[in-house]
């Protein structure tokens, strides 16, 4: 059977809306970033954590997906499938970043009107392959992997698990996958407790400590959620996508925890939300049925816009930051009307770029990538 012959299982489509509901406080979070005094106190504080979550779903539904196929599906069919899902937003965002890179000048990034033409392609042509840029390549002034979507960094780390799991750790039985899966963990509860931030932030810059953090946050929830698929048995739970809704908002809108003289304990309840309450949070989403063709609605709304959101909003939101850092000072109250219409072209730009461009061009691919 062809690759691209395999059946579709049906989505859970209440996980579907917890990535959405995810997506949308990473919006909020990022918007709320530019006017916090510092990383303690952002009002929407722990929505970074919206990426872990994201790997976990990743691992669970890539299980859910595949597991049970690889007597039908090749090592290239698996990665041109998740080529074809991933790459053409990527593409997109990248592209727009180029876009609008000159437009962003402003005191925060004074030196972007000198950034030369051809090294802005070239960086973009990089972006798309998501291939890391150097330092010497960085033409914003962030220090990033990829300065044109400032998001790209994430999905850098998602092909790497799913070449992993593709490549050998999908022949893990469950007891060794267990094992990888604690002593992952073990990692990760490490170095949220003793980074000196205080949280588990970081991976998006090409060096040594950046590369390690981002390895760190990938591999223990990717590698939870394929375990979680494998060993959970759903069970019928009422109003999942009710509650599993306000426990992920509590948690990413958390405050920050012990402040500047007790770090360590931002970190543990980092590591607390990853290492155990992502993983519950995606059993009971796993678990939950459907009470009304509303809710089914929304969660496939939510659903469809959700990588589209992610992918595309930190387009808008380098207009935002520069405008905020242009009027230095500005308070949280004055800032909202132009926090409010980032945030709706964000949404409007997302639905737009599902709608008529990466659904088209997922189902050319689909047609091409055999």
């Amino acid at each position: 059977m062809n690759n691209n012959e395999l059946s579709t299982k049906p989505h859970y489509q209440l996980l579907d809306g917890l990535r959405g509901v995810a997506a949308i406080i990473v919006v909020l979070f990022h918007l709320t970033e530019p006017l916090a005094s510092s990383h303690l106190d952002n009002i929407i504080n722990h929505g970074y954590l919206a990426v872990d979550f994201f790997y976990l779903l990743s691992g669970f539904v890539i299980g859910y997906a595949y597991d049970d196929r690889w007597d039908k599906l090749t090592i290239g069919g698996f990665l041109r499938r998740r080529f074809e899902r991933l790459q053409p937003l990527v593409v997109l965002g990248m592209t727009l970043g180029a876009i609008g890179f000159y437009f962003t000048d402003s005191a925060i990034w004074p030196l972007i009107h000198t950034v030369p033409l051809w090294k802005l392609i070239v960086v973009m042509l990089i972006g798309y392959t998501l291939i890391p840029i150097p330092l010497s390549m960085d033409i914003r002034g962030w220090q990033e992997m990829h300065p044109l979507n400032s998001v790209g960094w994430s999905l850098f780390f998602e092909y790497v698990a799913n070449i992993l799991y593709a490549l050998g750790l999908r022949k893990l039985p469950n007891k060794a996958l267990a094992c990888f899966v604690v002593l992952a963990g073990a990692v990760l509860l490490h170095f949220s407790v003793t980074n000196p931030n205080g949280d588990v932030t970081g991976g998006w810059t090409l060096n040594a400590d950046h590369m390690r953090i981002g390895i760190t946050r990938t591999l223990f929830p990717f590698f939870a959620g394929l375990l979680l698929v494998r060993v959970s048995r759903p069970a019928y739970i009422k109003h999942a996508f009710l509650w599993c809704s306000l426990l992920v908002t509590v948690v990413l809108l958390m405050p920050r925890i012990g402040g500047a003289a007790h770090l360590w304990m931002n970190g543990l309840y980092e590591a607390f939300c990853i290492i155990l309450v992502f993983p519950l949070l995606v059993y009971i989403g796993a678990s939950g049925v459907m009470h009304t063709q509303r809710e089914a609605k929304i969660c496939q709304f939510l659903g469809r816009l959700s990588y589209p959101l992610y992918m595309t909003h930190y387009v808008l939101v380098y207009f935002y930051v520069a405008w905020v850092s242009n009027h230095k000072g500005v308070t949280i109250w004055q800032a909202l009307p132009y926090a409010l219409l980032t945030f709706s072209g964000a949404i409007m730009l997302a639905y737009a770029s599902l709608t008529l461009y990466d659904e088209p061009v997922r189902a050319w691919l689909r047609t091409r990538l055999k």
